[in-house]
């Protein structure tokens, strides 16, 4: 199978041109999503009522109370920013990119805080070459094997949460390689002790976008494959839960 790839001429400041992509398989990286999925803040951020039932009414129709960065989701420049892109104005083709994947399980394991740094995009650059032009970069921590326990959200006696993400540092460093989002397993692009959004306010102001509480990177080449945004469309939404996908 074939698709063609590339970002967007209104991301031409960080985009590349349009090429053809051969894919055998696709991954799919979006957990399910259920009222008790683990949330930043520790409550429940998803409640599903029932308007139909098919024995009643002949079709099945529920509504979904649901706050916006619950689940797989979408984070928008606008979600950190006072008038950045909303999720119905981010350029689509910068939501289908090259998807390049920095693997820190092993380091995560031992090392709940570690972060993606400058210094592991330059190691992922030595093997694998130059990040290209309209990329994603992906934290591959494997977190999300933990997302159905306490361990996801891994919250000390303090309610601090510890849980690897990307160093604000190496969000300025995707930003001069004209990265145009990145992806982390976890439920924060920033690590778990933060206190400020350091990467969030340095990445998402910049005009690109975040997907956090993704699934199965594990499952994917450190380069090669093509993701898939599905992010919701609505205007005036920060962000919101997604289909992602990785064409492999």
């Amino acid at each position: 199978m074939t698709a063609i790839v590339g970002a967007t001429s209104a991301f031409s400041a960080f985009g590349a041109e349009a090429a053809p992509v051969s894919f055998s398989k696709v991954v799919d990286l979006t957990h399910p999503l259920w009222a008790e999925f683990p949330t930043y803040f520790g409550k429940k951020q998803l409640e599903i009522e029932v308007l139909s039932v098919f024995e009643k009414d002949g079709f099945n129709m529920k509504k979904w109370h649901l706050v916006e960065h619950t689940g797989t989701h979408l984070d928008t420049p606008y979600h950190f920013s006072a008038d950045g892109p909303d999720a119905s104005a981010i350029p689509v083709d910068t939501l289908v990119a090259p998807l390049c994947v920095i693997n820190i399980a092993e380091r995560a394991a031992k090392e709940p805080d570690t972060q993606i740094t400058p210094d592991d995009i330059k190691a992922w650059e030595a093997k694998n070459g130059a990040l290209p032009d309209g990329a994603a970069v992906a934290m591959n921590s494997g977190w999300d094997q933990h997302v159905r326990t306490d361990k996801f959200r891994n919250a000390d006696a303090a309610g601090v949460m510890h849980f690897p993400g990307f160093h604000p540092e190496a969000a300025a460093a995707l930003l001069e390689r004209k990265v145009v989002g990145i992806v982390v397993d976890t439920l924060s692009l920033d690590y778990g002790a933060s206190k400020d959004f350091a990467t969030h306010y340095r990445w998402l102001p910049a005009g690109r976008w975040g997907l956090e509480g993704t699934a199965n990177l594990g499952q994917l080449p450190e380069k090669g494959a093509t993701i898939v945004v599905g992010g919701p469309k609505v205007e005036g939404a920060s962000g919101g839960p997604s289909r992602v996908f990785a064409l492999v």
